[in-house]
């Protein structure tokens, strides 16, 4: 029998991913650049939270928001008309975004001028969450109809994100969601995670956001 040798490609792709995402960041922290991930399942309220977070932090920070999809360019119509600097990003298929991606939306957007880049990950909640794109804090959302169950089936992201969005806690009477069972969950797999209920809707949280998303800009910056 003839030998032959295993390449394990995945790990390969993960340590180059990872050099190229620290180099990005390195960048970005000279530039005085706060990025920061967002991630969540199709129909959580990212683009809609976008919004207000930009209507909260209008006049205080310069926004750019990479949009990225698998096709359409919606999204970027939206945080565009609501004040930010926007580019949409076509992934081709892909179900996420690596650091060399989001290196090239970043470049074709411009980060002359901005304080905070947000990047709207494709939305799903396993892919994303194996990949460093670089930013500086990762976020994720949790819609309210999506069930306090997803840390038991999902325990990757919960444990990688730096902080929690409970998005559509107006709509808590219409489903069977446990608050304290999910917070419960959550801390189990990541206990320094920080956790805030919102409604995108009703503007309910945004002020807590959009303080914490002010924050740690600022932590940034001066570091």
């Amino acid at each position: 029998m003839e030998a032959f040798r295993v390449i394990e490609i995945k790990q390969s792709v993960f340590d180059n991913n990872d050099r190229k995402a620290g180099e990005l960041r390195e960048e970005l922290r000279r530039g005085g650049v706060f990025m920061l991930n967002l991630m969540s399942s199709p129909g959580s309220g990212k683009t809609t939270t976008l919004v207000r977070t930009i209507e909260a932090l209008k006049g205080e920070f310069a926004i750019g928001i990479l949009e990225a999809d698998i096709d359409s360019d919606v999204d970027a119509r939206t945080v565009a008309l609501a004040g930010a600097r926007a580019v949409q990003v076509h992934t081709a298929g892909m179900c996420h975004l690596d650091a060399d991606m989001t290196a090239q939306g970043l470049e074709a957007m411009g980060t002359d001028g901005l304080d905070i880049v947000v990047l709207e990950n494709i939305g799903n909640l396993i892919c994303t969450a194996e990949f460093d794109t670089g930013a500086a804090k990762n976020a994720m959302i949790l819609s309210v109809p999506e069930g306090d169950d997803k840390p038991l089936k999902y325990p990757a992201m919960f444990s990688m994100a730096d902080v929690l969005l409970v998005n559509k806690i107006d709509a808590m009477s219409f489903f069977d969601f446990d608050m304290e069972k999910l917070v419960d969950r959550v801390k189990k797999l990541n206990p320094g995670i920080r956790i805030i209920p919102i409604s995108a809707k009703t503007g309910e949280g945004i002020g807590e956001w959009a303080d914490w998303l002010r924050a740690e800009t600022k932590k940034w910056k001066q570091a």
